[in-house]
């Protein structure tokens, strides 16, 4: 626990409490007055049920804010796991593809996107990129973006997501 108005500047440690279950947080935490908890204005949390729990039975005037790290990390966990399902897809059809081939007694050649990739590198390969900005791509992450985004229009959309919500938070200055 720190307090942002510390005389100190940039705020000071009120407590440190080693353990993260709730009842033995919340017991230590009932040890200071009433009067000085409810003076608490504001607690920024990560998404976890027992900090909640915490926060609710500890500080009841306090605004409960989840912490914008853990908003995002939530977000982009999601836009790679549908990167991911769409890439075991992509490894099942192509395996079909290697065993329909070989079966017809012919060579298997993957189709190849206009950078080069595979249907498998495209999705492999385009994992950085959704964690970056767009003005910080490089000219082949570009590239591979455009097929990416072409191919997979439901990633356009959730990279779109997780792209804006990166921007409230760089660009808003109030809460």
């Amino acid at each position: 626990m720190t307090s942002k108005s510390a005389e100190v500047g940039r705020g000071a440690i009120v407590a440190m409490i080693k353990w993260t279950d709730s009842e033995k947080v919340i017991r230590i935490i009932n040890k200071i007055p009433m009067r000085w908890r409810n003076k608490v204005k504001e607690i920024t949390l990560d998404m976890a049920g027992s900090m909640n729990k915490i926060a609710k039975l500890c500080f009841h005037k306090a605004t409960k804010v989840i912490d914008r790290f853990h908003v995002q990390k939530l977000a982009f966990d999601a836009l790679q796991e549908m990167r991911i399902n769409h890439r075991w897809q992509a490894i099942d059809e192509e395996n079909d593809a290697i065993q329909e081939a070989r079966l017809g007694g012919v060579k298997y050649v993957a189709k190849r996107y206009e950078n080069g990739d595979t249907a498998k590198q495209l999705l492999a390969r385009s994992r950085y990129l959704l964690f970056k900005s767009p003005n910080n791509w490089s000219v082949s992450q570009n590239q591979r973006a455009e097929i990416l985004f072409r191919e997979y229009p439901d990633l356009k959309q959730a990279f779109s997501l997780t792209h804006n919500l990166r921007m409230i938070y760089s660009k808003t200055q109030d809460k």
